[in-house]
């Protein structure tokens, strides 16, 4: 073990020095002699160190060097050698330094290094503060040789097992250092196996190991039973085991590593509980640190060094990210620490894993707040990373992740501090300024939010906000609204934290309110009226009224917007419809509410009521006439609304009277009013409900042809005005529960309708009429209709989806009390406009209104003068009131509850604005408007199962035949309008994304089981599960009374969305498949007996086609039944007739058919997994079964081209062709490949009958050239050259096997599509083809196939 002796004595003296401190030479230092000092002079030890230049000094001063160290031991190696009793004299040299030793003042003067002024820390330990065998263990280290490594390190792990902790750390730790590489894999194994066993020398056994020499082989070994203690280590400790684990992994088992130590790495347990957190912070504040956030973040520090550093280590935490189903706080903050990174990859990656998560309802608020919560010091490290993904994900085009963006700013504002806060802010501002619809309206939301939760702390970022002021030109009427009941509440909340922006406010409103330009006069009423409404809330703490100077203000804010606004009738009415906005939702102090309400009774009956005389007369355009009344005759001194003279006053004096504009915002405020002051008692008003309305005489309309152009449109503006009025006397009296009142809105809802079909007629007889104005905080352009010089032919049928469906509910749909019967059929042939685009000039209806969907039959008996009952009047929900309610109740729906994608504004931006008359609808939340539509759900039902009885009486007595004579058509088309907006409705709420989020899932139960609850009533509760199937049951009933197409696709979407709800689509997939095969497999007609088609039928058609072959188990199976069995019937029938089997398919829809197939094919064979060398041979032949398939269906589609070869179906073979042929090359060509030896005459034939489709695809090419289509060759280049790699792959495939002498080139003639060669361009070789292996007579070549000899 023991160096040589003469080395050794260097050794000894190099322990007074140790290289780790730097010697200075002392010369000038003068020799204290003592008698200690002389007896060590006298020894040959002391001898020879004093003639070297080192003095030995007693006692507890340091032993003193008077030359540089290196200098020293040449020296001491001089004097050894050059004397006489050389080599004996290095034993007495060395016996001298034992004697020397023996003392303990002296051995402890040794060990230290011997510099009389000392820089080393360590070494400046005093008497009692050296740890001498840390200083003996250090004497061992970087010595220049060792004798015997292997015994040294033997005696040093003897040492270890039987020393106390301190000193085991302090060997352990000095081992590498000690020791040489050949020892290091021995001395890995025997700590390894300590590890084990002492889970207390963890952190010196790593910090040895990360210093040893290992292979890569016992490195995971050593990972592996590192890994097996991670649960049981210490938390001080577990940084430094991350660490380890993370900085020993290769790329080869990154994966794993990673995998394992997600499991393993619980950091939920390492937070303490908030009680217990709460008493820490106590003791924190006495003094005392929280060291369990400490070592979360260091772990967290471990994982981000070795992210950051090894690619393959951030790749592995990605991937483990993607695949794993769970997800824990570790895998957050992972995903924040990847994000932090600079490595762009790991940034985009973790924002793509982060989206993926919360889009899949892994990654929940619950989660987020937890980890906020517990871990808010460690996460305030990887804000600019949080505040990053925030951004992106509000700015996300996917609805799904939004809220979660808007969750992480809440948190950030919440948990961090004031920079933190201020960033978010700024951030939250820059997104409302976009002008981005989505992201603007989730911003402001956030805002309002943190305005309520956290009133003080907004306060200071008061002036932030206020900056958006300069941005509303981009804002809608909707976001103005919050934005200025944001700052508003900052202003003149109740905490009045935001005084200092009082003053600005008031400015910027008073300017606005001043100016003269319409839009910014608009924002003036708006940002005063919600001013108004933060200043005159009621206070909540105070029982009093408002201050005098704050009512002073209130009062003569509205004083000054009524005075701005008198000028122009559009802005009147704005104010009106803002006040009423504001009374409905804000709960103002009585003395204001008071004071508006005061005067709006006494204006409104100055204005527009009148009392009814025995003769109207004055210089109107028509002769007056009372209409509409629903009081008895025989009352005397009613009222009415006069809207004759209002008009034609309005005509001849522009603004200088009421204009009538302002008769619908004006009662609805009038309205809102009385409901608050009488708890929603309409006493005062109710005579409003059934007055009647001084118009003209309806007849008019007959003869509108001969009107003069301003008498038309002045009586397009009456009937607008009419209309306007009713639409709001439904929302005013819809909610009343007397059943006369009740019957008194249907009547208004019938006399609406009617109306409807008058105003259709003459606005065709009107074109270019710009209507009067009813939704006010628009732009006055925005909505205008689009002018037709011509009237549109009413079309008969309604069919097919999108916005154009709301159309024929439009169609004139008078009541039978109204219309008599001999004219019905005469009504529908005549000219008119779709009132689908001048849904902009009708007053908003509320949701309360749907619920005189409810209303069954009602009646009340009418009394002759003596008061006997004398007649019983009743009054039912027609077809057309029925379609009218529903087509609103959806066009509210796929507004609120579609969330469309968040898009850039257009640099044109169009003229329409879809939120126009939709404000009211604006204020309830979607999840609102889903609860809303939970309640009308039974009545739907109900009026879903009343269309399915109709028509299957119908279909009974007439035995089946829809287009039966006798049959009422204009009522048989309301039915067909009502079943389909009934289930678009049902389709449009199943389908709203807050379904799928977990706090929503009550309510989704809630929907299903009214659904549920029409099959089988009462009974246990029902799981998720069997609520969906139920609820898949009741709908599936309604297939066999399906009148058109466009509602059997209505019905299929419906049952695919319900059955999405649940977590196994798989046992509904068929049914769906089932139903929508049944539907495509039957005869459409018409009323009038011919067949349905056009380009509505044909997208109809192709929608319900994809649902079929999305559903249906063999997609293969059902591609070739169609194409092999359908076709051909199609083939062989008469020119207009359709196949037998397939109805739907005729020549019309043939396309429709080809092109969903081909899409449907290309699909499949992209979703068959890729042929590997490892498959066994009975996975090999099903894939290789299922490309004969692919092959087979593919050669069928490609040959139709020779009967059908009109263009758009080139088009569609070309591009599907070239994909087909590109994923063969990819995924089926690798598969061939390893089966060949196996099935060659399977795969022989495979490539003969795919040769056949690429010699129709070669032909294609020939014949679009030949044409000179643009649009065909525009594929040729693609396609030629997937073709070209097609033989040289198989080439290639051949030569792999062998086989290479079957496969020989010949050149291939250009054809066209029958057959016939292109003589203009003789093929050069350019073009090449796969021939047959025997030589073959030239004429034959071209038309020969691939032929693979038997070997």
């Amino acid at each position: 073990m023991m160096r040589k002796k003469r080395r050794s004595s260097v050794d000894k003296s190099e322990s007074a020095a140790p290289p780790d401190s730097k010697k200075s030479r002392t010369t000038g230092h003068q020799s204290k002699t003592t008698a200690q000092e002389d007896t060590s002079i006298d020894s040959v030890f002391g001898q020879f160190l004093h003639e070297a230049g080192v003095i030995l000094r007693q006692g507890s001063t340091s032993n003193e060097i008077a030359v540089d160290q290196v200098v020293f031991q040449k020296r001491l190696q001089q004097h050894l050698k050059k004397s006489p009793r050389y080599p004996s004299i290095v034993q007495e040299f060395i016996t001298g330094l034992e004697s020397h030793i023996e003392d303990p003042e002296r051995f402890r003067n040794c060990l230290l290094p011997c510099v009389p002024r000392l820089a080393d820390g360590d070494s400046s330990a005093g008497e009692d503060g050296l740890n001498i065998p840390r200083v003996i263990v250090n004497q061992l280290k970087w010595l220049d040789r060792i004798i015997d490594s292997k015994e040294l390190a033997g005696k040093l792990m003897q040492l270890v097992s039987v020393a106390s902790v301190e000193i085991q750390c302090d060997i352990i730790t000095s081992l590498p250092e000690i020791l040489e590489d050949s020892q290091h894999s021995d001395i890995a194994r025997e700590l390894n196996t300590l590890l084990q066993e002492n889970t207390q020398l963890t952190v010196p056994i790593l910090d040895a190991f990360s210093s040893l020499n290992l292979s890569s082989t016992l490195l995971a070994e050593v990972r592996v039973s590192v890994m097996a203690t991670l649960s049981a280590v210490q938390l001080e400790d577990l940084p430094v085991v991350v660490k380890f684990i993370l900085h020993s992994i290769s790329s080869s088992d990154a994966l794993e590593v990673v995998c394992d130590l997600r499991k393993k790495l619980e950091l939920e347990l390492c937070v303490l509980p908030p009680v217990l957190q709460a008493s820490q912070s106590r003791m924190k504040s006495k003094g005392t640190t929280d060291s369990s956030q400490d070592s979360v973040a260091l772990v967290l520090d471990g994982i981000k060094s070795a992210v950051r550093f090894q690619k393959s280590t951030s790749e592995a935490w990605l991937k483990v990210g993607r695949i794993g189903n769970s997800t824990s706080v570790i895998d957050l903050l992972v995903l924040f620490i990847l994000h932090s990174t600079n490595a762009n990859h790991s940034r985009r990656g973790a924002e793509r894993v982060l989206k993926v998560k919360v889009r899949a309802g892994q990654i929940q608020e619950a989660l987020l707040q937890k980890t906020f919560r517990g871990y808010a010091q460690v996460m305030r490290g990887y804000f600019p990373s949080i505040l990053a993904l925030a951004q992106s994900l509000l700015r996300s085009p996917d609805p799904c992740v939004v809220p979660f963006g808007g969750h992480m700013y809440r948190l950030s504002f919440t948990a961090f501090d004031s920079y933190c806060q201020q960033e978010v802010v700024g951030s939250l501002v820059t997104h409302v300024c976009s002008g981005v619809g989505g992201e603007v309206d989730v911003a402001l939301e956030l805002l309002c939010g943190l305005v309520t939760e956290k009133p003080s702390e907004m306060a200071l970022y008061a002036v932030f906000v206020k900056g958006i002021l300069d941005y509303m030109e981009n804002l809608t009427p909707q976001q103005i609204r919050r934005l200025f009941h944001l700052l508003s509440g900052l202003a003149f909340g109740q905490q009045q934290q935001g005084t200092h922006i009082q003053d600005e406010m008031h400015i910027v409103v008073r300017k606005q309110l001043s100016s003269t330009v319409p839009k910014y006069k608009r924002i003036g009423i708006i940002g005063a009226v919600m001013v108004v409404g933060s200043m005159g809330a009621m206070e909540d703490s105070q029982g009093g009224t408002l201050p005098k100077e704050t009512y002073r203000q209130v009062t003569a804010l509205l004083e000054l917007v009524r005075s701005c606004s008198e000028s122009s009738p559009e802005a009147a009415a704005l104010y009106y419809d803002e006040l009423a906005n504001l009374v409905l939702t804000c709960t103002l102090d009585p003395l204001v509410q008071a004071w508006i309400g005061k005067s709006v009774l006494e204006d409104f009956q100055e204005d527009f009521v009148v009392d009814l005389g025995p003769d109207i007369t004055g210089p109107f355009p028509f002769p007056a006439c009372i209409m509409y009344n629903l009081d008895d005759e025989e009352s005397q001194g009613g009222i009415a609304i006069n809207l004759l003279q209002l008009l034609s006053d309005d005509l001849q004096h522009k603004g200088e009277r009421v204009s009538p504009l302002c008769l619908s915002p004006f009662f609805r405020l009038l309205r809102l009013c009385e409901e608050q002051q009488h708890q929603g008692d309409l006493e005062e008003i109710d005579a409003l409900l059934g007055c009647p309305l001084i118009l003209t005489d309806m007849d008019v309309v007959e003869k509108s042809e001969s009107l003069s152009k301003p008498e038309r449109e002045f009586l397009c503006g009456l009937l607008f005005q009419t209309i306007n009025w009713f639409r709001e006397v439904l929302n005013a009296f819809c909610s009343q529960k007397d059943p006369e009142m009740k019957m008194k809105v249907v009547t208004r809802l019938q006399n609406i309708t009617y109306l409807q079909t008058l105003l259709e007629r003459t606005l065709a007889a009107t074109p270019g009429y710009a209507p009067p104005l009813a939704n006010f905080d628009g732009e006055s352009t925005e909505g205008a209709p689009v002018s037709s010089s011509s009237a549109a032919p009413k079309k008969g049928k309604k069919e097919g989806t999108g916005k154009k469906r709301k159309a024929p509910a439009k169609n004139p749909s008078a009541d039978s009390s109204q219309l008599e019967e001999g004219t019905e059929v005469q009504e529908a042939t005549r000219p008119g406009v779709s009132l689908v685009s001048y849904r902009h000039f009708f007053r908003e209806l509320d949701m309360e209104v749907l619920s005189v969907l409810q209303c069954g039959l009602l009646s009340r008996s009418l009394l002759d003068s003596e008061l006997h009952s004398k007649v019983r009047e009743e009054v039912q929900l027609g077809p057309a009131e029925l379609v009218f309610l529903l087509e609103d109740m959806w066009r509210k729906l796929e507004f609120s509850l579609t969330a469309a994608p968040a898009k850039r504004v257009p640099f044109f931006k169009g003229k329409t604005d879809k939120s126009v008359g939709f404000s009211h609808l604006q204020q309830k939340s979607p999840k609102d408007i889903a609860a809303c539509c939970v309640q009308l759900l039974p009545t739907l039902c109900t009026h879903l199962e009343n269309c399915h009885n109709h028509f299957q009486t119908l279909l009974s007595e007439n035995q089946g035949v829809v287009d039966a004579s006798g049959l009422d058509v204009r009522e048989h088309q309301l039915l067909s309008s009502a079943y389909q907006l009934l289930l678009q409705v049902l389709h449009t709420t199943f389908s709203w994304s807050g379904f799928s989020q977990p706090e929503h899932r009550g309510l989704l139960k809630k929907t299903l089981g009214v659904l549920a609850d029409r099959l089988k009533e009462g009974g246990p509760e029902l799981t998720m599960d069997q609520l969906i199937k139920h609820s898949f049951e009741y709908l599936l009933n309604f297939h066999s009374t399906v009148p058109s197409l466009s509602i059997a696709l209505c019905l299929s979407q419906l049952l695919s969305t319900v059955a999405d709800r649940g977590g196994h689509q798989a046992t509904y997939r068929e049914q769906t498949a089932t139903l929508a095969r049944r539907f495509l497999c039957q005869e459409w007609v018409t009323t009038s007996g011919d067949r349905e088609k056009g380009p509505k039928h044909n997208e109809t058609l192709q929608t319900l086609l994809s649902i079929y072959l999305e559903h249906t188990d063999d997609v293969l199976k059902a591609v070739e039944e169609i194409a092999g069995e359908g076709i051909p019937e199609l083939l062989n029938s008469a020119k207009d007739a359709s196949s037998r089997t397939w109805p739907t398919l005729n020549r019309l829809t043939f396309l429709v058919f080809y092109k969903g197939m081909m899409g449907v094919l290309e699909k499949a064979v992209r979703k068959i997994p890729p042929g590997r060398n490892s498959d066994n041979t009975e996975v090999m032949s099903e894939k290789l079964l299922t490309w004969n398939l692919a092959v087979r269906d593919f050669h069928i589609l490609v040959n139709l081209v020779k009967v059908f070869d009109s263009r758009p179906v080139l088009n569609v073979c070309l591009k599907y062709g070239r994909l087909f042929l590109e994923s063969f090359l990819k995924l089926g060509m690798p598969l061939l490949d390893f089966s060949f030896k196996k099935h060659k005459e399977d795969v022989q034939s495979l490539l003969k009958t795919f040769q056949l489709s690429t010699r129709q695809l070669h032909h294609m090419c020939g014949h679009s050239k030949i044409r000179q289509d643009t649009i065909l060759t525009n594929h040729v280049p693609a396609l030629k050259k997937s073709l070209e790699q097609f033989v040289y792959r198989v080439k290639a495939m051949l030569t792999l096997n062998h086989c290479q002498e079957a496969f020989w080139l010949g050149n291939l003639k250009n054809r066209d599509l029958k057959g016939e060669e292109i003589l203009s361009q003789r093929s050069q070789g350019s073009d090449e083809e796969e021939e047959a292996g025997s030589p073959l007579p030239q004429e034959q070549s071209e038309d020969e196939v691939l032929a693979i000899i038997d070997f």
